[in-house]
């Protein structure tokens, strides 16, 4: 498969132009790679150790052509190129090495097997919804039953199993043995969400990037919010991303093994 007939499809299913105003999704950089066979390098965030590995690969025997990441290169317009910058030296890169750079962002957020999909999957929620819907029955965030229903110590111990995040943060509660039988799910920053979760019935709330007042609203509003870390809620969809692009006949994809999550936590 050429990498044109890979975006087509992919756009066909995630259409950029579902995106937030503020979002960049789509085309980062395309240094003339449209018409070549497909070598997919899957990243949540295109950083430096991301593009180094992908010229490793080429290196060694792989022409790796694109990396696609979940995570925009570029957010905001570039007032200039230096070295030693890192997006001007990953623009520099991808154009001596010809490996284009395409982001899927809020537009993968919203679909079916999304990133709120693949999280909803991953804790086997049933009878899911969106938490904000969109249009056409895409929308942001999941939330759905637990059958059977689990404990909140089991809960927990299922997330920590299934996304295994370096630092789990929960609201403060007094039994964790209690009942949880409704859940709602959100990758990467999620905490703008709690009053449209609050509304769905949801007593527990995973998601991540959750500042000290947010965990203080949740819990005064009755809703257990679970922090397991912007990298851990997201890196699932990264890989099913992988997994269906290998059902399409790519001559080769794969999952880094350099992303980072640029968190470290102190044990």
């Amino acid at each position: 498969m050429k990498i044109i007939d890979l975006i087509n499809w992919f756009e066909s299913w995630a259409n950029p132009a579902w995106q937030e105003s503020w979002d960049n999704c789509g085309w980062q950089v395309e240094p003339g790679v449209l018409e070549e066979n497909a070598k997919v390098l899957v990243c949540l965030t295109p950083t430096l150790a991301v593009m180094q590995e992908a010229i490793a690969l080429r290196n060694e025997g792989t022409a790796v052509n694109l990396i696609f990441a979940h995570h925009p290169l570029i957010f905001s317009p570039q007032k200039s190129f230096r070295t030693g910058d890192a997006i001007a030296d990953m623009v520099r890169l991808a154009f001596i090495h010809k490996i284009g750079i395409y982001t899927a962002h809020t537009n993968f957020d919203q679909v079916e097997d999304g990133t709120a999909d693949v999280l909803a999957q991953l804790l086997e929620l049933q009878e899911t919804i969106a938490i904000v819907p969109t249009q056409n029955g895409l929308g942001y965030g999941r939330v759905g039953n637990l059958n059977p229903s689990l404990t909140l110590r089991d809960l927990l111990g299922v997330i920590q199993n299934r996304l295994a995040p370096p630092n789990l943060i929960f609201s403060p509660t007094a039994d964790l043995s209690q009942n949880i039988e409704r859940v709602a799910v959100l990758g990467g920053s999620g905490a703008s969400f709690i009053s449209a979760t609050v509304k769905t019935g949801a007593q527990a709330y995973l998601t991540s990037d959750c500042k000290f007042h947010q965990f203080q609203e949740s819990r005064d509003r009755n809703l257990i919010l679970i922090d397991a870390g912007h990298y851990a809620t997201e890196r699932p969809a990264c890989e099913q991303l992988v997994k269906k692009l290998q059902t399409l006949g790519i001559d080769w994809a794969q999952l880094s093994r350099f992303d980072e999550d640029f968190r470290v936590f102190f044990q």
